[in-house]
């Protein structure tokens, strides 16, 4: 009886505690999502008042004017993160297999892996101002390539470890497998290791993107900004972040309007570009 007593008494005091953990996390989600929520809402009404089809093809108006748009940033933010992503995501994913497949028992490798873990919480504006000492100060003038180096190098860390955390997951068997099959290395790699691990390496680079997407502090040190369009790389160029940071601090209600808008664009952009990723990632 004592014992049966016992274990009663047991399992009710772990279902207490079950409950109360689940009640605390429960409130904390309520708590995280009611704040985005917040957030998300807060910039859907005030940039939809000004949204307009000629945010997207008009050149800035003169300060204080009513009127005009945002294509320079637009087109110049489209650029950069395009030039950012073809460079990021070769290396990222290579430096993902290299850890996973051709490391893993080094010492070397794990030092340099340990590095890339330092490198996924470095604040984006040391990027930028490591960047702006390497390429911009000895050119003598801002560049929106030194703006891509700089996001590129924050994408590389996020899709790396993902993808050597995909790969890790990928069981040795199916590797052993393509061995006994008479498959060399990098066969097994590309047909076997990438070809299991594909939608967690897809989600590592949905990742990186959504991480440089939004990204103000490197831009200011780069690419810096551009009043005007140009699709030169070599020459300072617009962001969308750089240009709605410099309008919401400035003193015209128009500006303020313009960077509302570009805020509910770029982030309701980033959230659609999630879910679509999401959605074909889940189809393959």
């Amino acid at each position: 009886m004592d014992t049966a007593g016992n274990l009663i008494k047991t399992v009710r005091v772990r279902k207490i505690k079950s409950y109360v953990m689940l009640s605390i996390a429960t409130v904390t989600a309520i708590y995280g999502v009611l704040w985005l929520l917040w957030i998300l809402l807060d910039v859907f009404f005030n940039g939809f008042k000004s949204l307009s089809f000629s945010l997207f093809i008009n050149d800035p108006a003169p300060p204080g004017v009513e009127g005009g748009g945002l294509r320079h940033a637009f087109v110049g933010h489209f650029i950069i993160t395009s030039l950012a992503t073809i460079m990021g995501i070769p290396i990222g994913i290579g430096a993902g297999i290299y850890f996973a497949e051709y490391g893993r028992h080094s010492t070397f490798v794990k030092f340099l892996r340990n590095i890339t873990d330092v490198m996924v919480s470095f604040p984006s504006i040391v990027i930028g101002t490591l960047v702006y000492a390497v390429m911009v100060k000895p050119v003598g003038h801002f560049m929106g390539i030194s703006g891509s180096v700089a996001l590129a190098l924050l994408m590389i860390p996020v899709v790396a470890i993902t993808t050597d955390e995909i790969l890790k997951l990928v069981p040795n068997s199916l590797r052993e497998a393509g061995y006994a099959l008479g498959a060399r290395r990098w066969q097994v790699i590309k047909d076997i290791s990438l070809s299991a691990a594909r939608r967690g390496i897809l989600t590592g680079v949905i990742l990186g993107i959504a991480r440089i997407t939004g990204e103000t502090a490197p831009l200011l040190f780069t690419a810096f900004n551009n009043n005007y369009l140009t699709l030169d790389p070599t020459q300072p160029m617009a962001s969308l972040t750089v240009t709605i940071f410099q309008y919401a601090m400035g003193p015209y209600e128009v500006w303020h309007g313009q960077a509302w808008a570009s805020a509910l664009i770029l982030t309701f952009g980033t959230l659609m570009f999630f879910i679509l990723a999401k959605f074909v990632i889940r189809r393959k």
